[in-house]
């Protein structure tokens, strides 16, 4: 594992539990000789997971677009920053450049990065890991959906078991460094053989 990519917050979130905990993360990564594909932020947890990857000697690629370059205040010490048009295109790029996903905590646009590798990992579009850093049980209530959504069948068991969900950084790491992707799904229909 070469690259990882991390989605989170550009805010520190209720609880110092969050911006300690994102500095773990940095801080393996760095000591692993993983590099962080990250959103490209100084603020929040994303300036902590990357201000703590620096300082521990580790490469930092950030990815930001345009119009969030003022807003979020991209990272003026990050190894690589490269300034894109869209959110589309940021999450693309991350996407390329990294072997895997993590998300910390953060808002719905965490979530919602989150959740569109998650789905192109079922779909077959890449067989790259994809974790939840479950920081202060931060993810139980999606962790919850996901077993409902497996319980009401519209998530295999297969597929749910794809994302993985850890609250030690380098316990999460680990489980990337042994997954395997599971087989694509067809829908091909009984009568169409």
């Amino acid at each position: 594992m070469k690259r990882l990519a991390v989605f989170c917050g550009s805010s520190d979130g209720a609880s110092d539990v969050y911006t300690k905990e994102a500095a773990q993360l940095g801080k393996e990564l760095a000591k692993r000789d993983i590099t962080l594909v990250y959103g490209g932020a100084s603020v929040g947890l994303m300036g902590a997971l990357a201000d703590a990857a620096i300082q521990e000697g580790g490469e930092v690629i950030g990815v930001i677009p345009k119009m969030l370059r003022d807003r979020e205040i991209s990272h003026p010490n990050v190894t690589e920053l490269l300034v894109v048009d869209s959110m589309h295109e940021r999450k693309a790029k991350m996407a390329d450049y990294a072997d895997g996903f993590i998300a910390l905590p953060g808002g719905p646009g965490t979530l919602e990065e989150f959740i569109e590798i998650f789905t192109w990992a079922q779909l077959g579009l890449h067989q790259k890991p994809c974790g939840l850093l479950n920081i202060n049980h931060y993810y139980d209530p999606l962790v919850s959906l996901f077993n409902h959504m497996t319980d009401e069948q519209f998530l295999s068991e297969t597929y749910r078991s794809m994302a993985l969900v850890e609250e030690s950084p380098a316990r999460l790491i680990e489980q990337f460094e042994a997954y395997t992707a599971p087989a694509v799904k067809t829908y091909i229909s009984k009568n169409q053989k």
